[in-house]
């Protein structure tokens, strides 16, 4: 063979056929990596001289993962191929056959499948012959219910001839090879439904005597940190004993026997791709191409120069817990209870996305059991106070520890169980949740409600005038929407500290208390309180938020300006300006009004005026009421003609009155 992959030590060749049994103890389990990301790298030694071919047994519902990942680290050699048995698609396994997998689903369908294949038919009618069709036959039972049964019909030397099939005793293909195509597609769905493991042949090229490990990801259950606290029996104590472990299982399909074990705290992105599934790209139909035409393929682009590798990530730093060669010293009542044992940590080592913590010593655990690990063992900061969270419990807060993380390497998140030493023992306190705590950070761990502490709130929102303007013949106003909210509380015995929370809100910032005060969260702002000696306390937190409204003055209503003029916020120059707008408008209301007025009337008259006409048209010539109708029409005449003068009069000064209230709202300008 050419070894034309010599050249790559690490190149990695997939032929995915049969290959012979070699013995599954050429490799053994010697590392195991186990991420919270739901994979777990597992890393296998072999001690090698020369060309060695090596076997790895995998799970089949491994396989897809091991193709994907898997990896060969050689100091003195190279990588060769790997070989695994084939798993091709079952259709197309089967295309080679005369029937398909639909045809095996009942004896009917297999029938009607194999038209015209030679049968031979055991029962009360024996019979040889080629088959025809199979149909169905209903028939009515004595009863009143019906029945289905499958009539074949059969052409043999003395004609078609039918039987029913379930009175057959038994059917006999007489044509031995399609009797071995059925007994292959059997076999074939047989095999590809084997769940069992599968057997990957390694070939790895060098020269002598070194060790070589193979590594592959697969998936593996979530290992999960869990904590306990132990906090001294003195509540002004500043720090607390942390001890963390952590929970995992071993369903790898595997035995673990002194492994090395790692634990990595990140969150990888993984996935899973089929390949171990065996895919055909479907090919367009080219017509034959005759006087020597090309078809080449449509031009894609180019995506440009090639671009330079990105630098190597910087070494992770490595952080080693101390090993306690006793208790820790901690505050004691007179009669102390034995602090908790000490654990041997975890090494700890910090990367730029994960942690990962190395057990000290090996691990040994069987299939499908689970283990719980000692993690880490550390002496932290820690505060006791009462944390207020409302949308947690609205009247009580919750006791809570502020926990930070003066180390140098990271929290993984985990569920924690808080105790608090004493005489004579320990004493449970509650349990907590701890997310992942950077380096440096800290988190507040809610373990109880504190009922001897109460506290009420009431919300009001208020709107202040912050500044106006006119210009241009437009109002501008500039305020100041604040959300308020007053607390007051009540405590039977005060905490060491009370925080409360108060929810944030987009585009409002914190007025008061004093923002220098409150610590910020993502979405909340947390604010200290100090109660009084009789354990109560009143206070406000405030939010606000500016707005900003205009208002065209010619579109401001006279409770509006009303408003405004009355206003003690506003400058007293915008204050006096408005009120001579107001009464500008005024001038021009009551102006308006008469010239309503006026109009009103003419039209009353005039509508008199029609009716008088009518009553003369009515009355006969030399009638004693004509007279009074003439006059009546007169006077109406008349009081017409100085109403139109007056209304001709009163649309000029109100024409008058509005071009002037024009003229000096467009001169504003405050």
């Amino acid at each position: 063979m050419t070894r034309w992959f010599a050249r790559w030590p690490l190149a990695l060749v997939v032929v995915l056929g049969a290959s012979a049994p070699a013995a599954a103890s050429d490799l053994a389990l010697k590392r195991v990596v186990l991420s919270n990301g739901g994979v777990g790298y597992f890393e296998y030694e072999a001690a090698v001289d020369g060309d060695a071919t090596l076997s790895l047994s995998v799970g089949l519902d491994q396989v897809d993962d091991v193709l994907k990942s898997l990896i060969v680290y050689d100091s003195a050699g190279s990588a060769g191929e790997i070989t695994l048995p084939g798993r091709e698609p079952l259709t197309r396994s089967l295309a080679d056959l005369p029937f398909d997998r639909a045809a095996l689903g009942s004896l009917t369908a297999l029938l009607d499948a194999l038209q015209g294949a030679e049968i031979r038919v055991n029962g009360p009618t024996p019979l040889t012959g080629r088959l025809v069709h199979v149909e169905p036959e209903t028939t009515r039972l004595p009863d009143g219910s019906t029945r289905t049964r499958a009539r074949v019909a059969v052409l043999t030397d003395k004609g078609l001839q039918q039987f029913v099939l379930d009175d057959a005793e038994s059917i006999v293909f007489t044509d031995p090879v399609l009797e071995g195509q059925l007994t292959e597609a059997l076999r074939r769905i047989a095999a590809y439904r084997d769940t069992g493991r599968r057997t990957l042949t390694l070939t790895v090229h060098g020269k002598g005597h070194r060790i070589v490990r193979v590594g592959y990801v697969v998936a593996m259950p979530v290992w999960k940190a869990t904590y306990r606290m132990s906090l001294p029996a003195d509540p002004q104590a500043a720090t607390a004993r942390l001890q963390g472990w952590a929970v995992l299982e071993n369903f790898s399909g595997q035995a673990w026997k002194d492994v090395d074990l790692t634990l990595v705290s990140g969150n990888p992105v993984t996935f899973r791709q089929n390949l171990y599934e065996s895919y055909y790209v479907p090919r367009p139909v080219v017509p034959i191409e005759a006087g020597g035409r090309v078809l080449p393929p449509a031009d894609t682009g180019a995506l440009g120069p090639v671009a330079e590798a990105e630098p190597a990530p910087p070494p992770m730093r490595t952080f080693r817990a101390p090993m306690r060669a006793g208790a820790s010293a901690m505050p004691v009542p007179a009669a102390p209870a034995p602090p908790p044992a000490s654990i041997e940590a975890a090494a700890a080592s910090e990367g730029a996305t994960q942690i990962a913590f190395s057990l000290p010593a090996k691990v040994t655990v069987g299939v499908g059991q689970s283990l719980v690990l000692p993690l880490l063992d550390r002496d932290l900061p820690a505060r006791r106070l009462d944390l207020y969270q409302p949308s947690v419990e609205a009247t009580h807060p919750l006791a809570a520890i502020e926990l930070t993380n003066a180390g140098d390497i990271g929290l993984p998140p985990g569920v924690l169980t808080i105790y608090q030493q004493g005489d004579p023992g320990a004493l449970y306190l509650g349990d907590a949740r701890l997310g992942a705590v950077p380096a440096g950070d800290k988190r507040m761990l809610s373990f109880a409600v504190d009922s001897k502490v109460t506290i009420d709130r009431s919300d009001a929102e208020t709107r202040h005038i912050i500044k106006a303007a006119i210009a241009q013949g437009v109002l501008r106003i500039d305020r100041s929407l604040v959300a308020t909210t007053s607390y007051r509380v009540k405590a039977a015995s005060a905490p060491p500290l009370l925080l409360v929370e108060q929810p944030r809100r987009s585009g409002w910032t914190l007025a008061a208390p004093d923002p220098h005060t409150v610590e910020e969260t993502g979405t909340a702002y947390r604010v200290p309180v100090t109660l009084g000696p009789d354990g109560g306390a009143r206070f406000a937190v405030a939010l606000q938020r500016p707005l900003q409204e205009t208002i065209g003055l010619t579109n401001l209503s006279d409770q509006q300006v009303a408003a405004f003029v009355s206003s003690s916020e506003l400058d007293p120059k915008l204050r006096q300006a408005l009120t001579a707008l107001a009464g500008r408008r005024q001038t021009v209301a009551r102006q308006q009004a008469t010239l309503d007025r006026l109009h009103t009337q003419r039209k009353q008259l005039i509508d008199d005026e029609a009716r008088y006409r009518e009553n003369l048209a009515a009355l006969p010539q030399g009638a004693a009421l004509r007279r009074t109708e003439l006059d009546k029409l007169t006077a109406a005449e008349i009081e017409i003609d100085r109403l139109s003068a007056s209304i001709a009069a009163n649309s000029k000064s109100l024409a008058e009155a509005k071009d002037a209230l024009g003229a000096y709202i467009a001169g504003l300008s405050l």
